[in-house]
């Protein structure tokens, strides 16, 4: 990690930019994968795990004895794990329903809005080293809330597991009402859900996170009609601290998001330079221990520590940045909170690791990176309904606000919306 004092304001675009992979090559790659799966359906799909995943397979439906199966494979410790986040899940997405009354906007017009779900969703869960059943519990639980009709999911088979699907992942699916599952990675996966295959059906939209093809394959489908969450590329974690914090629990914290991957990238901004020092001490003495050491070097290659004048700028930086995840741990958190514009989720205190929310805490994880936190919010229960607007106008109604709409359409040389309302104004039985 590099330490370095906070420059002026025109290098902070340089001082911010993430890890960029070549996206040209990334999208052409990827175009020709969801061309390859919308002409050629299962064959294309079989093909392309064999050739990505190094799985060959006949079918690539997860059957129901395998995820009957998954709850005898792993430990009633992880099962218990998993209900407690489901719970926390539940009570924090379940809590965002909300239902409009109808509202009186003129009298004798009556407006409201009546709130439904998406009928189909398609689940992304990346396969990759780690089995990433948090992410599944994060997305299927609010899709079950929402009341979904189908909840497809698409995840990778492992070689390492002969080709099957890791044991966690089927049961988080299981507790969560996941409908279908397909061993299928990737763009294809992608593509499968979008234009749907002789196995997949096609989906109304997609949520899951994934590597730069899976993004740039989300981003492309969009092109074609298909919704999606919201772009969701490598993660990301900013720690804002103060001389108070501890430099062993923010060096954890730094670790913990980059062991994701290596294009994973972390940040301290402090106005500190001494704990800026303890805490890059602390990062490569705790690195040394660290099972995903390899991944995690590569990721501090891009990452930086981040020494400002005082809180205040360095709170401006954190919102030139826009982070996925913000930690803030310092004096006045409360008051620095109230400053936070752009961040995906936000974590206040000494005790509430990045990890909680990763995991348990009951917000969603699935989160903008990559500077979108600026104009997207994380996925929340709204991300699987569609509202309709309704609206009823009686005569009385029509004639408080014909007159409006009249003089409004004739100034916009549309005379025919003008029609619509006078022929009812002067026809009136």
């Amino acid at each position: 990690m590099n330490l370095v004092t906070l420059p002026a304001k025109d290098q902070w675009p340089a001082l911010l930019q993430r890890p960029v992979p070549d996206r040209s090559a990334i999208l052409a790659a990827t175009r020709a994968v969801l061309e390859v799966v919308r002409l050629e359906g299962d064959a294309a799909l079989i093909r392309y795990t064999e050739k990505f995943d190094g799985v060959k397979t006949g079918s690539l439906l997860v059957t129901a004895d395998e995820v009957r199966g998954a709850g005898s494979a792993i430990s009633d410790t992880l099962k218990q794990a998993m209900e407690t986040a489901v719970s926390n899940i539940r009570c924090f997405h379940a809590a965002q329903k909300r239902e409009m009354k109808p509202v009186v906007t003129t009298p004798g017009v009556v407006c409201w809005q009546k709130t439904l779900p998406v009928e189909k969703v398609g689940l992304y869960i990346p396969g990759g080293s780690a089995p990433l059943f948090s992410t599944l519990l994060m997305l299927a639980t609010p899709a079950q809330i929402a009341g979904c009709n189908e909840i497809i999911l698409c995840t990778p088979p492992g070689k390492e597991l002969n080709g099957t699907i890791h044991p966690a992942v089927l049961y988080a699916a299981m507790l969560c009402g996941v409908t279908r599952i397909y061993k299928i990675g990737g763009a294809q996966a992608i593509a499968a859900m979008a234009y749907g295959t002789e196995s997949v059906p096609k989906v109304d939209k997609i949520f899951g996170p994934g590597n730069a093809y899976v993004t740039a394959a989300k981003q492309l489908v969009q092109l074609d009609g298909v919704a999606i969450d919201l772009p969701a590329g490598p993660s990301e974690l900013c720690v804002l601290a103060d001389d108070t914090a501890n430099p062993e629990y923010i060096a954890a914290d730094l670790l913990a998001q980059a062991e994701h991957g290596p294009d994973s990238q972390v940040l301290l901004v402090t106005d500190s330079a001494d704990l800026a020092g303890k805490v890059k001490e602390a990062v490569y003495r705790q690195l040394i221990s660290l099972p995903r050491q390899s991944i995690a070097e590569k990721s501090l290659a891009a990452s930086k520590l981040i020494v400002a004048a005082d809180m205040e700028e360095a709170m401006e930086l954190v919102n030139a940045y826009a982070p996925e995840h913000l930690l803030i741990i310092c004096r006045e958190e409360e008051r620095m909170a109230g400053l936070v514009r752009h961040a995906g989720s936000v974590f206040l205190g000494p005790y509430t690791p990045e990890s909680l929310g990763d995991y348990a805490s009951g917000t969603n994880h699935t989160l903008p990176t990559d500077g979108y936190a600026r104009v997207y919010s994380g996925v929340g229960l709204d991300h699987f309904c569609k509202t309709i607007s309704f609206q009823r106008a009686g005569f009385e109604g029509l004639q408080n606000l014909g007159p409006a709409v009249i003089t409004m359409a004739e100034a916009e040389c549309l005379s025919g919306h003008a029609r619509s309302v006078s022929i009812r104004l002067n026809n009136h039985n």
